[in-house]
């Protein structure tokens, strides 16, 4: 155990036992205790803790044009650097916090939600605003509870900690009494504990029995075409290193779903890419072809095995995971290893037999053929010189020019896509964080990232479909001094439903039918420029490689509006 994660399994005590202090003193006192540095919040919720976290300087508060947009931006935070993102709703605004936690539940992303509640003094006499929020949080949580007194706020808050990091991670939420939380300016005699072991993920490395390794050893020692199908769980878990020395050890080639895309570099010899729905052809065509496949820290749903086609169900499989009830839920499994992933693959590849990797010789040479004849296939469009700009060339330059340590963010439907197939992270230290499902995420979501990691360059790839959401968040960053840079797609409309038009027109649209997904033409460039921040038209591919350079350089938020080929459809998975 390293020295710092030594010093976050003791007990810190902030307050005086036995001492009256409001609910809001030791609700800031317990934030700083668990090294929040921000919250995101839509006012007016829990006003008294607000002033309190006035007098603690290293607890910003960031204000929000709107609930979702906080929680995206704590759901970015929490992916960044793996600490709980703080998001905070009054009453009237619950309901739009709940939706915005709906990305995070999916992503296994632990976020603390703080919203104003019923007063029980109130309840059933139509109070203005008043509806019973509690819930709907209930999907969308590993933990929801009501904060009826400050005598509960240092229990209720530690659990809620807890609740968000261990195991698979979630997020929490907890109501506190009132609108506005008032319940916080109450007196109690209660006293700041917190448990700052529970500040980040993991908080404990569950080993894995030693028996059921080897038995996954011996079918992956055997395996003539095995595969690794690394998740999100490797990424939480920081076990990329050990994922790589495994496959290096064994010669397996690894493939991964869109949460795990960072865990091995993209130039790897022995990388497929992405599998799935939101995928790359050589990584589906691997994995069809796989006579065992690992899964390792994925939940094995319908968007990495593209609806539980690849693999097919029935291959002989095997799946590592922190959680016992994610082992077998999708494919009958040879092997079960219950564990963190960084555990279990250290004991792995600690007991691997390097000798039996020259059996898989023939398999490595047809992943690496399969790698480059999609690159082969793709390359016309990923060089393309065309206008409107390809998307292919320009997830290629971002491929070519991205800073070394970047944090990069991608929304889903076609940022998703073009993203997850064409977009490759070539160095150890690069992130990659996307949306769980939701169109307007990853915007607000990298204003949080860059918040967790102000030293590092953060790039949001979106579509002007997703930016226009929460396209009012330009200004928060502008206010906040939040320098993310944010590549717009803009082809002028969501041309991801273009194929489903086309379908249901009978594979011939109206004119009016257009109006359905397309836009009206607009220059962010010249929207974001009005707010305050630095705006930059691209119309050309040659202009894509300096303008991203000058916008990473840019001490400011960076808006690039790359004008694309609204008639350039993403590939569909294979």
């Amino acid at each position: 155990m390293d020295t710092a994660r030594a010093a976050d399994r003791k007990l810190a005590i902030a307050t005086n036992p036995g001492q009256k202090a409001t609910g809001a003193r030791v609700l800031a006192d317990m934030l700083a205790g668990y090294g929040v540095s921000h919250v995101f919040m839509v006012p007016a919720v829990l006003r008294r803790t607000m002033a309190e976290l006035e007098r603690r300087t290293a607890i910003h508060r960031i204000q929000t044009h709107g609930e979702k947009a906080a929680a995206y931006m704590a759901d970015g935070y929490a992916r960044a650097c793996g600490r709980p993102g703080i998001c905070m709703a009054q009453h009237v605004g619950a309901l739009n916090l709940a939706a915005g936690l709906r990305d995070a539940y999916l992503a296994h992303s632990p976020v603390l939600a703080f919203t104003g509640g019923r007063d029980s003094r109130t309840k059933f006499r139509k109070l203005y605003q008043e509806v019973d929020d509690v819930p709907a949080f209930e999907q969308v949580t590993k933990f929801n509870a009501t904060v009826d007194a400050a005598e509960r706020i240092p229990d209720l808050v530690r659990q809620a900690f807890r609740v968000a990091v261990s195991g698979a991670p979630g997020p929490v939420h907890l109501q506190f009494r009132g609108n506005e939380g008032q319940v916080d300016a109450d007196e109690a005699e209660i006293e700041a504990i917190c448990e700052p072991m529970f500040s980040r993920v993991p908080p404990f490395r569950p080993e894995p029995e030693l028996g059921s390794v080897r038995q996954a050893l011996a079918l992956l020692e055997q395996a003539e075409r095995p595969v690794l199908v690394a998740g999100g769980g490797v990424r939480a878990s920081g076990a990329a290193a050990e994922l790589v020395a495994l496959a290096e050890k064994l010669a397996v080639p690894v493939a991964t779903s869109l949460n795990g895309k960072d865990v091995i570099r993209g130039d790897h010899p022995l990388a497929a890419g992405v599998v799935g729905t939101y995928s790359r052809e050589s990584a589906n065509l691997l994995v069809a072809q796989a006579d065992l496949v690992c899964f390792i820290g994925t939940a094995t749903g319908g968007m990495t095995t593209n609806i539980w086609n690849c693999p097919k169900v029935g291959v002989a499989a095997i799946q590592i995971d922190i959680d016992p009830e994610a082992l077998g839920r999708n494919y009958p499994l040879r092997a079960a290893v219950l564990g963190d992933a960084k555990a279990v693959l250290a004991r792995m590849v600690e007991h691997a037999d390097a000798a039996t990797a020259k059996r898989r010789s023939a398999w490595i040479a047809t992943a690496r053929t399969l790698c480059r004849d999609w690159r082969e296939k793709y390359r016309p469009m990923l060089e393309s010189n065309a206008v409107p700009i390809r998307p292919e060339r320009l997830c290629n330059e971002l491929t070519q020019h991205m800073p070394d340590n970047a944090i990069v963010l991608a929304d889903t439907g076609h940022a998703g896509m073009w993203m997850g197939g064409m977009f490759d992270l070539n160095r150890e230290n690069q992130s990659y964080l996307r949306s769980a499902g939701h169109l307007g995420w990853a915007f607000p979501a990298a204003l949080g990232a860059k918040c967790a990691a102000p030293q590092r360059p953060v790039v949001v790839f979106t579509g002007d479909s997703g930016f226009w959401y929460h396209i009012a968040e330009i200004e928060t960053a502008v206010r906040w001094n939040i320098n993310a840079v944010t590549v717009v797609n803009n082809n002028g409309g969501g041309n991801q439903s273009k194929r489903g038009f086309d379908r249901a027109y009978g594979g011939q649209q109206t004119e009016q039918a257009r109006e359905l997904w397309t836009f009206r033409p607009v220059n962010f460039a010249r929207i974001a420029e009005e707010i305050g921040a630095l705006g930059i038209r691209i119309e050309r591919p040659s202009e894509l490689s300096p303008a991203l350079y000058r916008a990473v350089e840019a001490d400011r938020p960076v808006v690039l509006d790359v004008v694309t080929d609204i008639e350039a459809l993403a590939p569909l998975a294979v």
